[in-house]
């Protein structure tokens, strides 16, 4: 088993196939670590790219890397991951990244090079970011805040060019010194996932709020509802309004003879639909108009 840490560079600009902005790889680096947590062997490569084009100034500011630099020694995205995935072949070699923002990229470019989010050399990984972020002490406030490879680099008593950052090769030697100094073999597998094609698909994901009427995943006129003050089953509103991403509606208790109006919010995730509830007391003559002609 080997430990592949890996960091690309990407380009941040307007593509025109894809009608939006994208983050499309241009350099991948990587060093491959035996069972010892010895480097013994190494990864660099350019990409030349497709959807972007030009690199954008923040781009070339940040990694140094220029247009010429690409024409020069880049190759197309498909042979460079191809000669990657060679390079990293293993079943259970275990994958590994300074947060997980380098793999949601990766498999974005996957999907629109290849029409699949899935990596399929992939078969384990581990945000190492977060693994390390795990043996660092911090105030409650900002225990969950990321930290970034320079500074856990400063905590950790690992020494850092910072004119080099940003270059993948060498941010993957600082993510290696810093893996090595808090190695755990027993706590790091529970910082491991199995890379299936629900994971991949998980990642890209994007939760939204469903705020219409029709969706085949949430049918709002069959949400169960109570009365937040005596608990009783409320009919459910025979009209809603959609207002700030939330169904609004009318229910009036029969029990307490309570009138609200009731705000409810879908939000569809990659496994289901998570709905809240919230209730606001209405005015006595506003609750009079709405209901005088109802059986409550």
């Amino acid at each position: 088993m080997y430990y592949i840490i890996f960091d690309f560079e990407w380009n941040n600009a307007y593509s025109h196939q894809i009608h939006n902005y994208m983050n499309e790889i241009i350099e991948i680096g990587a060093v491959k670590l035996d069972e010892k947590l010895n480097i013994v062997d190494t990864f660099k490569q350019m990409i030349y790219p497709e959807f972007t084009k030009k690199l954008s100034g923040r781009c070339k500011t940040l990694t140094g890397i220029t247009n010429e630099e690409l024409k020069e020694n880049g190759i197309d995205f498909n042979r460079a991951f191809s000669d990657f995935a060679r390079w990293g072949a293993g079943n259970d070699n275990v994958y590994m990244s300074w947060s997980n923002s380098d793999l949601y990229v990766l498999s974005f470019n996957f999907l629109q090079h290849n029409h699949s989010c899935k990596v399929d050399f992939m078969h384990n990984y581990c945000d190492v970011q977060k693994y390390c972020m795990s043996f660092i002490e911090r105030d409650e406030e900002h225990k969950n805040n990321q930290i970034a490879l320079s500074k856990c680099a400063e905590q950790f008593g690992v020494e850092v060019d910072v004119e080099k950052l940003h270059r993948a090769l060498a941010d993957c030697y600082v993510t290696a010194e810093c893996f090595k100094r808090v190695y755990n073999s027993e706590k790091l597998s529970k910082f491991i996932s199995h890379c299936d094609s629900s994971f991949f698909e998980r990642l890209l994901f994007k939760p939204y709020y469903i705020t219409t009427f029709d969706s085949p995943a949430y049918n709002v006129k069959k949400q169960e509802l109570f009365c937040p003050r005596c608990g009783k089953s409320v009919k459910n509103p025979e009209e809603f309004e959609i207002q700030n991403k939330s169904f609004k509606g009318a229910v009036r208790c029969r029990k307490c003879h309570k009138s609200y109006w009731v705000f409810i919010r879908a939000k569809k995730t990659y496994d289901n639909v998570v709905v809240k509830t919230h209730f606001v007391e209405m005015n006595y003559k506003r609750a009079r108009k709405l209901f005088r002609n109802n059986n409550y």
